[in-house]
């Protein structure tokens, strides 16, 4: 009762203001003006203060947000060798300050379909970076192959930090997760000019062959993105902005690094650790035609399957002559041979960064024999752990990358792409060791060895003394002009990019 007597007599105060009854009652009135007029320059007077902090901060970190972007990793800013990549990032305490973005007359937009496995993806969405960069167009987030062998329905921000990835470039190129509404609806209608850009080209070329289309059409779709720019022959600021966006801008995402940091710790908690890029999974099999140790059911079984891929266009391969020539990754028991005959410490922990290896236990019994401390993420983690990467292998492809970045030694028994990629990035981390297996050479020492031509000793030595200068050490990529698939792949040795050695160089 009594509240509700009190709140009648306010509104009965109430009443007499507004009718203007008496004079307490016109003096109460200019009270209360005059109070909210007071308010009012109060408030008006905060927000401009306000606004003129945010114009001074704003100014200020245009300013210094390029001094600051200098600690950033890139080609231009190394860090110290010893270096980790995805371990013991301390947190960070500060605001991250953006880049300031690049301010340019936008040509069109530019839309890729990248093609192939995760490496050969990475690859071209940082020529693909490159390109947008340099016809002053606006590039949409690349869409990843989705079609390939492996059937990996990722897409972009499933395995990169899509935020990092537009941020970090846009003082470069403007970068957006899709097209605008309009355009965004003439590209679902099916109205999109789309095409492969001709393979090893210049930067030229996409100037003047391609500007004037996306100029013409406002947007365009390029199919086919791998090797699309050429590894030499470049200007110097093409060549570092690939670097760039390869060694900063395309970042994992959380989950994926911090599954990686976790792999990382239970190899170091063990002591030292070699990752062994073993390609002999089915698929490099049937698509390179070799079959040496394979008994007969597993060569008809290879060959119905390369049969069974219209796009794997060599269908007839001889398969020891391919093996002589270099082109077959090495087989498990080879690999094993090599390692010994490299007097690689069988103590040493074995990381197997691979899919499921062809032939399974028969075909890794030698190496298990003689390096029985093999591992892969599968024996490391849990079944839980991986329960999401499951039938997603671009995800436990990124992190074998990132195993690989970190190991004492890599190697490769095949320079396929994720060979070449981590051995340029491990080049940019301070040359660290990775042995490049000369598979020609090799396989006719391991004929020789077995045929009983060539004692242990001889053969070992012949070994270590053939890949004495072959880890990885600085050295000048091999041009080979009109051939761009026989010379040195810019992405294994990006040098324009890397520092001197110093004197770096390790030794097995």
């Amino acid at each position: 009762m009594c509240g509700v007597e009190g709140k009648g007599s306010k509104g009965g105060m109430r009443m007499g203001i507004m009718r203007g009854g008496g004079g307490g009652g016109g003096e109460r009135l200019e009270k209360l003006k005059s109070s909210r007029m007071k308010l009012w320059m109060i408030r008006a007077t905060t927000s401009v203060l306000l606004w003129t902090c945010i114009v001074q901060l704003t100014a200020v970190g245009e300013t210094w947000g390029p001094r600051v972007l200098k600690g950033w990793p890139s080609c231009f800013s190394h860090q110290d060798p010893s270096f980790s990549v995805i371990e013991d990032k301390a947190p960070s305490v500060t605001t991250r300050v953006l880049p300031p973005k690049r301010i340019y007359k936008n040509n069109g937009y530019l839309m890729v379909s990248c093609n192939g496995g995760l490496n050969q993806m990475r690859a071209a969405i940082c020529d693909m970076v490159t390109i947008a960069r340099y016809l002053n167009v606006t590039l949409i987030v690349p869409e990843l192959d989705k079609t390939s062998f492996w059937a990996d329905p990722s897409e972009f921000q499933d395995i990169f930090d899509v935020d990092h990835f537009i941020t970090s470039l846009r003082d470069e190129v403007r970068i957006l997760k899709e097209l605008p509404p309009r355009l965004k609806r003439r590209v679902e209608m099916g109205m999109v000019y789309s095409m492969p850009p001709i393979s090893w080209s210049d930067i030229s070329y996409y100037r003047n062959q391609i500007l004037p289309l996306i100029q013409k059409h406002k947007v365009i779709h390029l199919n086919r993105t791998d090797t699309r720019l050429a590894n030499n022959g470049q200007p110097l600021d093409v060549q570092k902005l690939r670097c760039r966006v390869n060694f900063s801008a395309l970042r994992f995402t959380s989950q994926i690094e911090d599954l990686g940091k976790r792999v990382i710790k239970l190899l170091r908690q063990n002591g030292p650790f070699i990752v062994l890029h073993l390609r002999y999974e089915m698929d490099m099999l049937a698509f390179s035609g070799c079959t040496q140790g394979c008994n007969n059911e597993e060569v008809e079984e290879l060959t119905r399957m390369r049969y069974a891929y219209p796009w794997w266009k060599e269908k007839i391969i001889n398969s020891d002559l391919k093996r002589k020539d270099g082109f077959c990754p090495l087989t498990p028991e080879e690999t094993a041979l090599i390692l010994r005959a490299l007097d690689i410490d069988n103590s040493y922990q074995i990381y197997i960064a691979a899919g499921e290896i062809y032939g399974a236990n028969r075909r890794m019994a030698s190496l298990a024999a003689s390096y029985p401390r093999l591992v892969r993420k599968e024996t490391l983690l849990e079944p839980s752990d991986l329960g999401f990467f499951q039938n997603h292998s671009s995800q436990m492809a990124a992190l074998d990358y990132l195993v690989s970045l970190e190991s004492d030694i890599f190697i490769p028994t095949y320079d396929g792409n994720m060979a070449k990629v981590v051995e340029g990035h491990r080049r940019f981390l301070g040359y660290k060791q990775t042995i490049l297996l000369d598979r020609s050479l090799l396989v006719d020492l391991i004929d020789q060895y077995s045929s009983g031509s060539l004692s242990w000793n001889e053969f070992s030595n012949a070994v270590k003394e053939s890949h004495a200068s072959r880890k990885g050490q600085p050295t000048q990529r091999l041009v080979i002009p009109d051939r761009p698939k026989e010379e040195d792949y810019f992405y294994a040795n990006p040098e324009e990019c890397l520092q001197p050695s110093y004197g770096r160089l390790g030794s097995t």
